[in-house]
């Protein structure tokens, strides 16, 4: 809007020099005030990136100490500790498939202080897994800063199971509709949806065992009350590597470094097959672009940091790093893939 100075009468529009002295004298307050509010938000911004963090952070992890993504979660607050000069905590807080603390970081202030390890449990199979009790929207009620890894499977056999490459195991499959089974971690799990796409990619008909956990599942694999089964990697690789099982494929379109010898399935003839759990940081909703883009930058440094993709490596997973914008996308769009699936194959979940 356009600011005029008005004379009070037309008389006195020609004023002695006493007056204009003192009228430029509040010309000059008032645009230095203006000036200044002007300044402010930008002032605020700048001031904000440059001393962020000045209290510690927490990292929540959805899951017991311990596990991979707890494992995941404190090579992060690690590396940003170091880093970002203030020390980043995990907090455990294990229930309901990580829903439970996604729900809580969703209720919490977006100033950067407080961070939460997704997966792909609680952000792109929860709406499908717990529907209308989902008390959470993973695209609405979050910050997604960045996609750091993908967490890819393998698919093993029993050595019983006459077969050496996912090629011939389709066609031994085939050949025994509905007479082979498959172990998964639980209903509904990554290990069970990548099964369950892989009888459709492939059509063959091989029959679900649910177990409690991978544990469980893996001992009835080694001692062939099934036939096979989609694995972590890290699990799988020392199993295979002492000829306790045997590996046709990994689910991620690119090979995994800890089993570098073993194909994808993409590459196997299931074109396009993926599926693989993921790991990824978020906040609340609303946080700070410059603070969005700070963190985002911190974690495409740790993701390049040769040390930490060793300890990577070494942990069967895959870099990813794709940035804010992309793992939004990523989230829409592997949430409606997976619903898809999930429905596709008829699952009912517990």
């Amino acid at each position: 809007m356009s600011m005029r100075w008005i004379a009070a009468s037309e008389p006195n529009l020609v004023q002695s020099p006493q007056k204009e002295a003192t009228v430029n004298m509040k010309k000059r307050q008032t645009l230095a005030c203006l000036l200044a509010a002007a300044l402010a938000p930008s002032a605020l911004v700048a001031n904000t990136d440059a001393t962020y963090p000045n209290k510690p952070v927490r990292l929540i992890v959805g899951y017991p100490p311990g596990g991979a993504g707890d494992i995941f979660g404190r090579l992060v607050a690690n590396y940003l500790s170091r880093t970002m000069g203030q020390q980043f905590v995990v907090e455990n807080r294990p229930g309901a498939a990580g829903t439970i603390a996604a729900a809580q970081v969703a209720r919490m202030p977006a100033d950067g202080y407080t961070l939460y390890l997704a997966t792909a449990g609680d952000f792109t199979t929860a709406r499908s897994s717990f529907g209308d009790r989902l008390p959470y929207n993973p695209e609405r009620d979050f910050t997604h800063i960045t996609l750091v890894v993908k967490v890819p499977l393998v698919l093993v056999a029993h050595p019983s199971v006459p077969a050496s490459t996912v090629q011939e195991f389709i066609a031994y499959a085939k050949s025994k509709p509905r007479q082979l089974n498959y172990a998964s971690f639980g209903n509904g799990s990554t290990s069970h949806l990548a099964a369950e796409a892989f009888n459709m990619a492939s059509g063959v008909e091989i029959t679900h065992v649910a177990y409690k956990g991978g544990s469980p599942a893996v001992a009835d694999l080694l001692a062939g009350r099934v036939d096979i089964m989609f694995d972590t990697v890290l699990s799988a690789s020392r199993f295979t590597k002492a000829g306790q099982l045997k590996s046709f494929g990994v689910t991620t379109l690119k090979r995994v470094p800890l089993m570098s010898e073993t194909p994808t399935l993409n590459e196997s003839g299931l074109s396009g097959f993926e599926i693989a759990t993921w790991l990824g940081i978020v906040a609340p909703a609303g946080l700070p672009p410059q603070l969005t883009q700070a963190l985002a930058r911190q974690l495409d440094a740790f993701t390049k940091d040769p040390e930490i993709q060793k300890q990577l490596d070494a942990l069967g997973l895959l870099v990813d790093g794709s940035g804010p914008q992309a793992f939004s996308t990523f989230i829409k769009q592997e949430s409606a893939r997976m619903d898809k699936l999930i429905k596709r194959a008829g699952i009912q979940f517990d």
